[in-house]
């Protein structure tokens, strides 16, 4: 009876209703889940050292690396899900959901272990010091053997959105987010643990977090579970699963690697040692409100994600364009209020962080200029979503990229040559700008695939 009202509602319900019911629960999951993140680098801030923020954020190509296998089976999934869902095809739906436990496995060993192995040299590629790299390797000797229980907390919270609870999934990412921050107010003060402790409450708010999302998966009235028929290993589904979730893999590396490039360029650009790191530490700052912004418009599209993708199997297009013509919109909503709040209060939200009077200084400059393109950057995303969510893996991913590293890239190449240091952060809005502008191009290109009801589903169903 449950199973048959989620499908109803998904099929049935009106789209702005429905798109609330979706869209609130994931906002709130990927906010809270943004924000543990941030009180993290606020604790770490304030309570050990501007070097120590700096040191954390020398950490995050390694993490978004290893975050980035996580999506790529979580998206993957979840995606497939919907679509089988709306295909009347629960068996192959929790086929799908059994063998993402295989390449979670699979791909969280291949990656973990080098990556712990080689810790210290990648830190010192990727711009560490000797005042951050301590801190770094500190952090990380804890959080990457953890990050195992990230990739199935991450993956399987997506599969039970989009197999109609999103409420649950809500709550999820607010029990987690929730461990995570008394932990860290209790490790980091009244233990005095520093970077150590908020390591460790990380960890244990992954573990608590992956093991609450599994169980729901062993419920008898959960809509797809677990069961001994359906892990039966299927390559056809492994390639469906990485073929959706390549977008967001893809969107996740660049980011490792447009990270790696920001600090190196810092490391060049800056006038001294100390200005570099302190422009490291500036960049984790302004990367956080990013991030929270960023996640607000995610957490929509993602609300947008079952909608789209099971009316997209079930045939029914003009409910796809209904629900990314809401999605889009609100994102644009959330993108200009975002890029007020920074360019009225940019010394408030940097003074959050730190008590360093040069990082703020610095930071409160840098903030205003970075976070520019952000203004319209919710378009951007949600036709990313979209794209990805009917299973146009391969527009997807090229959206995903000319944000992140076809236009960053270039701009990070040429304009520290003129501009120095601004030069550096003048390229974050100009590659912003740039990747909204082909978005415009891409959608409007494509709206008349998703006219009528014989929309070709092939993109949709790539292991066929």
């Amino acid at each position: 009876m449950a199973e048959a009202k989620q499908i109803q509602a998904l099929e049935q319900e009106r789209i702005p209703r429905l798109l609330f019911n979706y869209a609130v629960p994931a906002v709130v999951g990927t906010v809270v889940n943004s924000l543990y993140n941030i009180v993290d680098r606020i604790f770490i801030g304030q309570g050990v050292s501007e070097y120590a923020l700096s040191g954390l954020a020398i950490t995050f190509p390694i993490l978004l690396f290893l975050q980035a296998f996580g999506m790529l089976v979580g998206a993957g999934a979840s995606v497939r899900v919907s679509i089988l869902l709306g295909q009347r095809n629960t068996p192959r739906a929790e086929q799908t959901l059994a063998n993402a436990v295989y390449l979670t496995l699979v791909t969280q060993i291949l990656t973990i272990i080098p990556c712990y192995i080689y810790m210290e040299p990648l830190l010192r590629l990727f711009g560490a010091s000797d005042r951050t790299l301590p801190y770094a390797v500190e952090y990380l000797r804890i959080v990457i053997p953890a990050n195992v229980f990230a990739a199935f907390s991450f993956g399987y919270n997506a599969i039970m959105r989009a197999s109609g609870y999103p409420r649950k999934a809500m709550t999820t990412m607010l029990l987690s987010a929730l461990i995570n921050v008394v932990l860290d107010y209790i490790f980091i003060y009244p233990l005095g643990m520093g970077i150590r402790g908020a390591a460790i409450a990380t960890a244990i708010a992954m573990v608590i977090c992956a093991a609450y999302v599994l169980a729901h998966f062993f419920l008898p009235g959960s809509v797809v579970r677990f069961r001994r028929a359906a892990f039966r290993p299927s390559w056809a589904i492994v390639r469906a699963i990485t073929a959706i979730g390549i977008a967001p893999f893809a969107m996740q590396l660049t980011g490792s690697a447009v990270n790696v490039l920001m600090n190196r360029s810092f490391v060049a650009y800056g006038t001294t040692p100390e200005e570099s790191d302190l422009a490291i530490g500036a960049f984790g700052i302004i990367s956080s409100y990013a991030m929270l912004i960023v996640m607000l418009i995610l957490g929509v599209a993602q609300g947008m994600q079952p909608i789209v993708g099971f009316n997209y199997g079930a045939r029914h297009m003009h409910r796809v364009r209904m629900a990314y013509a809401y999605s889009a919109g609100t994102n644009l909503f959330f993108s200009f209020v975002g890029f007020a709040v920074a360019m009225l209060y940019p010394r408030a939200i940097v003074s959050l962080f730190t008590t360093s009077e040069p990082l703020i200084a610095l930071c409160t400059t840098a903030l205003r200029i970075g976070i520019m393109g952000v203004s319209l950057i919710g378009f951007q995303i949600t036709t990313t979503q979209l794209f990805q969510s009917i299973g146009f893996s391969r527009l997807a991913i090229f959206l995903s990229l000319t944000r992140q590293l076809i236009f960053l890239a270039p701009a990070l190449l040429i304009l520290p040559r003129f501009l120095g240091l601004d030069g550096v952060w003048w390229s974050l809005p100009v590659s912003d700008m740039a990747a909204v502008g082909v978005a415009v191009v891409l959608i409007i290109s494509r709206w008349k695939l998703l006219e009528g009801t014989e929309a070709k589903a092939a993109d949709a169903s790539p292991e066929e």
